[in-house]
């Protein structure tokens, strides 16, 4: 063997050598599973996990949403679609005497009726859909 095939082997070895040690980030990191496998309690700086009672709204309570009411949909064809002009009726599947869908990011939060405020559109919740009943539409 040569000078350069032995330079070559030794430090082929080396590298070997060092990709066996564990750095000192990997021993950090495997400390918590290491622990775990022994059954000794540990301590770290993850928070508990929280359950419903201890999850706190006040941080959320300023965020803006967009609440929309639909009144009705239809389907209808392109075709009566390019029709349409000022004046066109598009005839809604909501007869009047039902209540119209409150939404918040399109998912339904209630149901209500059409109120006039003062010179403006309003809506007058007649049925709200209970929180554990939205979770369950999520899922």
């Amino acid at each position: 063997m040569s000078d350069d095939e032995n330079n070559e082997t030794d430090n082929t070895e080396i590298s070997l050598e060092a990709e066996a040690q564990p750095t000192a980030s990997e021993d950090y990191a495997a400390a918590p599973l290491k622990d775990l496998k022994a059954g000794s309690p540990t301590t770290s700086n993850t928070a508990p996990i929280m359950d419903d009672q201890d999850i706190n709204l006040d941080v959320i309570l300023d965020v803006p949403i967009t609440i929309s009411v639909e009144i009705g949909r239809t389907q209808v064809p392109i075709r009566d679609l390019l029709r349409y002009s000022q004046g066109s009726v598009i005839e809604l599947d909501r007869l009047v005497s039902e209540p119209l869908d409150v939404l918040v990011n399109n998912t339904l939060i209630a149901h209500g009726e059409v109120v006039v405020v003062e010179e403006q559109f309003g809506i007058r919740l007649t049925d709200v859909i209970s929180p554990s009943e939205r979770v369950k539409k999520l899922k």
